[in-house]
């Protein structure tokens, strides 16, 4: 057993009376470890101050501290500094891409791909894309298994493909795409991908110099950082043909009640005072994972998803699904019992699982299910935690039976 016994760095994973809280929905948002909360605490207290406006020394050792968190960024995913554009976290990220990108290069007859397992931050952006300019949706099916279907993928790719927009792990099913081979794919016809990276940031060395992809998005919430802040990298020479987002401070130039110049990318998609304290601390979490490994984090996610299924697959009255790798997440389903009264039963033991769609609808359509019960692991994750899950399922079904 490899498990990595961090729980101690993690005040979360503990009830009010001290006992263990065994959090298995961290695909929805991760605890967070006193380094990320301790930074994130002295840049709102004895280091707080604005950043790239004031000329006081503060402001400007802020200002070196929020550039540095994004040139930390942009080294966790292989990118540049000047191509990470700071968010409210991945779905702010994508509608920024939709809306500027999406809405200057995309026209009536364009295809716009995405596919069956998408989070609905990934599709709802390119509907409203596809409803103002008259272009059309392609969905890639998956495969038995629950991967994207890469060759059907490349069957539906043609001149009028504009972007293809694909999860790089299914926040569901655990299924990771080979984003290299669809990039690939994708830049066959000279269209655009945009990988949506929630779930793989925290689990997955991400390189998008060498996966080959335009847009790559992540929120720093599911990375063990805080929420309200996330970032979407994209090529420079991509970034440079965007229009502004959002109008306001910080993002121009120069201004006159004429005429209003921009300022260069990424500043130009960052209108407004920033998320100073979150960025503080996302770097924090970066600085926090790669600390550990991502490698041994999956190795350890790995060897509890196995055991987990392995187990599970054993019920005749359990069904799973997604594939036997799955990255992270267990999603499955006990016959007769809803998942949200599995979910209830099991907070009565301190288990914490998420049940329903996940945001997932198209998929739950999909596979034949209304919702499924979801158990997913993180960096803190360790044996105690499945036979908690075990245990509490054990008793459910008595309690169904």
């Amino acid at each position: 057993m490899t498990t990595l016994s961090l729980r101690d760095d993690f005040p979360g994973l503990r009830t009010a009376d001290g006992k263990p809280w065994h959090y298995l929905d961290t695909a929805a948002t991760a605890q967070k470890p006193q380094a990320v909360i301790g930074a994130m605490a002295r840049a709102l207290g004895e280091d707080y101050a604005t950043v790239h406006r004031g000329v006081y020394s503060r402001s400007a050792e802020m200002t070196l501290r929020y550039e540095a968190a994004r040139r930390r960024t942009a080294e966790f995913i292989g990118g540049r500094e000047d191509e990470v554009v700071f968010t409210r976290g991945a779905t702010e990220a994508i509608n920024l891409v939709a809306q500027t990108w999406g809405m200057t290069q995309i026209g009536e007859g364009d295809r716009i791909v995405l596919s069956t397992l998408e989070h609905h931050s990934n599709i709802v952006p390119w509907q409203m894309v596809a409803e103002r300019t008259g272009a059309q949706i392609d969905v890639c099916p998956l495969t038995e298994s629950g991967e994207i279907d890469l060759g059907a993928l490349e069957a539906l790719l043609g001149p009028r493909t504009r972007l293809v927009a694909l999860g790089h792990v299914s926040n569901v099913l655990g299924s990771v795409l080979d984003a290299k081979r669809a990039a690939a794919l994708v830049h066959s016809v000279s269209a655009k991908l945009l990988l949506d990276g929630c779930q793989a940031a925290p689990r997955l060395k991400i390189d998008v110099a060498d996966i080959g992809c335009d847009f790559y998005v992540f929120s720093a919430h599911k990375l063990y950082g805080p929420t309200g802040i996330g970032a979407l990298w994209a090529r420079r020479e991509i970034l440079d043909q965007m229009p502004p987002y959002q109008g306001g401070g910080a993002m121009i130039d120069r201004v006159t009640f004429e005429k209003t110049t921009y300022a260069p990318p990424p500043q130009r998609f960052e209108a407004g005072t920033p998320a100073i304290a979150e960025a503080v601390a996302l770097h924090a979490a970066i600085d926090y994972v790669e600390s550990i490994g991502l490698a041994r984090i999956h190795a350890t996610e790995t060897e509890l998803v196995e055991r987990l299924r392995t187990e599970l697959g054993a019920m005749n009255d359990v069904t799973l699904f997604g594939p036997s790798d799955s990255a992270g997440i267990v999603s499955f389903a006990i016959d007769g019992v809803h998942p949200h009264d599995l979910g209830t039963i099991l907070d009565e033991s301190s288990v914490a699982i998420r049940a329903g769609h996940h945001c997932a609808q198209p998929l739950m359509d999909h596979l034949g299910v209304p919702a499924t019960a979801r158990a997913s692991f993180g960096l803190y994750s360790d044996h105690s935690d499945v036979d908690a899950l075990l245990e509490g399922i054990a008793r459910t079904r008595r309690i169904f039976g």
